[in-house]
């Protein structure tokens, strides 16, 4: 039977008013049943150095998912710190040579702590990860092993979860020092960022060279900074957003 609300079920005889009041009541049971299903919510998880924790959700990453998949179906936890390394989120973290065990994965436990309250007795639809760090991995020289970390670390979290199918969208670092001159990786990080991206069709990367001059959330002009500007800011949550929104949308809309 149609789901047109426009259709009409109902005999146009006056004489029939029980066969009436049946098809009345069956319409109800049609459409009723026409709509779609709850599945859960949509869970995005923020975290990331510096560039993530000046991020305010609530200015256009929330509106934008809410704007998608409805206010009360989407859940946002968010935890950065500014200045860290991979090694505060990654258990396995190793240096090049493979001589130092980690101990200092606190900013992931604390992560976990919130995403577990946040998600509790709550059914999960998706899962979306969105990171944004590298600066301090670029400036310690440790981009050699920065994309068997962030492959690991997006592993870590699948398992604690207990998911296989977690999106993962990756700010990439900016232009603010593509001549590796005060980060001495810093196109390291930048180029092993695209390259785990690249690396699942779940996976995606946004760009930021464009974001960083202007005016900055202390009132100043900046120029090619390492931190983004006001405007910028608020752009990095709507690309955030939007990349996670195709990446769901990607799979809800193919056909099984």
């Amino acid at each position: 039977m149609s789901c047109d609300p426009n259709f009409s079920y109902f005999p146009q005889n006056e004489n029939m008013r029980p066969q009436r009041l049946f098809f009345c009541l069956l319409s109800v049971f049609f459409l009723s049943t026409c709509q779609p299903a709850s599945s859960g919510k949509h869970l995005f998880i923020l975290s990331g150095q510096s560039n993530m924790a000046r991020l305010d959700p609530n200015r256009t990453f929330i509106p934008t998912v809410a704007d998608a998949f409805g206010a009360e179906d989407i859940i946002v936890v968010k935890s950065a710190q500014g200045g860290q390394p991979i090694k505060r989120w990654y258990r396995d973290w190793k240096n090049t040579d493979q001589t130092i065990k980690n101990t200092e994965y606190d900013l992931y436990d604390s992560l976990m702590v919130k995403v577990n309250n946040a998600i509790l007795e709550e059914e999960i639809a998706s899962v979306t990860f969105l990171w944004m760090q590298g600066e301090r991995d670029a400036r310690q020289s440790w981009g050699e092993v920065y994309e068997e970390s962030l492959h690991g670390l997006y592993q870590q979290l699948s398992a604690d979860l207990g998911r296989d199918d977690i999106y993962f969208v990756i700010g990439r670092l900016s232009d603010f020092d593509m001549g590796n001159e005060r980060y001495p990786h810093w196109t390291k990080v930048r180029e092993a960022q695209v390259s785990v991206a690249n690396s699942s069709p779940n996976f995606s990367w946004i760009n930021t060279d464009d974001l960083n001059d202007g005016i900055n959330q202390q009132g100043k002009e900046i120029k090619n900074d390492l931190h983004l500007s006001e405007v910028g800011y608020a752009e990095l949550g709507r690309r955030f957003a939007e990349a996670a929104i195709e990446k769901i949308q990607e799979v809800r809309d193919t056909p099984e």
